[in-house]
């Protein structure tokens, strides 16, 4: 059971990993094997109730969820039907806010939503970064960089260094052409109350 990422201390996550992740279940399809639907469930703090937003139905995996202004993102993926959806959950509500084809990325490889806004990234570990939804957008990052967060026209990235100790930097980057535009020592963690803390 681990925490919504994105700021929230009001839901927490669990899943089987029928298939391993989201792109190893994809490696499978692509294979020719059947693919099981990973079960995700939802549980709410602190009155602990459980739910399962998404019913399993095969061929369907799901991915990491996501807060984004007090609902959790969703990321399912349809192997057969070549579809990715993007669903909001509330208590009682499932709605779908993206339906992206498949083809619009080469694989599932790091494919992850992000806020704010909510945003569908994918890293595909060629030394590149990519916004597929809402907006197309494509530059070359570090290779040891990762999204952190968005905030709205910057993209906020970790980087790691062992040289030789182990030390975290950030970069801030342009969404629209990677420039970056500020960098400075330290990791910001979002915090169960939304805020941002710079840890050094």
């Amino acid at each position: 059971m681990e925490l919504v990422r994105g700021g929230t201390g009001e839901w927490y996550w669990s899943t089987d990993y029928v298939h391993g992740d989201l792109y190893e279940a994809e490696e499978l399809f692509r294979m020719g094997h059947p693919v099981q639907s990973n079960r995700l469930y939802l549980i709410h703090y602190p009155d602990g109730t459980v739910y399962e937003p998404v019913p399993a139905i095969a061929g369907q995996y799901l991915g990491y969820p996501m807060n984004d202004n007090g609902s959790v993102a969703l990321l399912a993926v349809n192997f057969p039907e070549g579809i990715i959806r993007i669903l909001r959950f509330q208590p009682g509500e499932l709605s779908e806010v993206a339906q992206i084809p498949l083809s619009a990325v080469k694989d599932c490889y790091n494919l992850i939503l992000h806020t704010a806004p909510l945003t569908l990234t994918r890293t595909p570990g060629d030394g590149t970064f990519e916004i597929v939804w809402p907006e197309q957008i494509r530059f070359p990052i570090g290779e040891r960089e990762t999204l952190n967060f968005r905030e709205g026209d910057k993209l906020y990235f970790t980087v790691w260094y062992e040289d030789p100790d182990y030390r975290e930097e950030t970069i801030v980057r342009s969404l629209r052409d990677g420039t970056i535009l500020d960098r400075f020592s330290g990791d910001i963690r979002i915090m169960p109350n939304g805020e941002k803390w710079l840890v050094k």
